[in-house]
């Protein structure tokens, strides 16, 4: 998992819409990237939902939330559309999982991101990551706050 303290790496995938998106794009805000396996699982669906539902209380600490898989832009628009999502999700779809690994939470033997969370600073430094012991537990917003409490 990537360490803080050293640069983010950047990216520009595009998301649910089909546009765009690179890390300098969020520059000057506080980013949290929660990796996540794939879409439409069960504990995917459960993870994500949760941070949707203190997606306000991310904001409020001057924080943007993205979430990023290895799924393509059209099977995230529909997984936002069924579930209510209302923020971005990015599309590691081709070179598969190529930002998860520069973020050291691609799962080789799996072919998917593990459950994992990064904090970058305003300035696009990494402030903080974690990474789930398996891709099976879903790293709380507790911890999410804790991160953006602590930064």
């Amino acid at each position: 998992m990537i360490e803080p303290g050293i640069p983010a790496p950047g990216f520009r995938l595009h998301d649910h819409a089909g546009n765009e998106v690179a890390l300098e794009d969020f520059s000057g805000r506080r980013l949290v990237i929660a990796f996540y396996p794939l879409d439409f699982s069960a504990v995917c669906t459960d993870q994500l939902s949760i941070y949707q539902e203190v997606l306000g209380e991310i904001e409020a600490r001057d924080a943007t939330l993205v979430g990023i898989s290895v799924d393509s832009a059209a099977c995230h628009a529909a997984f936002r559309e069924k579930l209510g999502l209302t923020f971005p999700l990015l599309a590691d779809f081709h070179p598969k999982g190529e930002v998860c690994a520069a973020y050291g939470a691609y799962l080789d033997d799996w072919g998917h991101s593990n459950r994992s969370l990064v904090l970058v600073e305003r300035d696009g430094t990494v402030a903080w990551s974690f990474a789930a012991p398996t891709p099976l537990e879903i790293p709380g917003a507790n911890l999410i706050f804790d991160a953006l409490d602590g930064a």
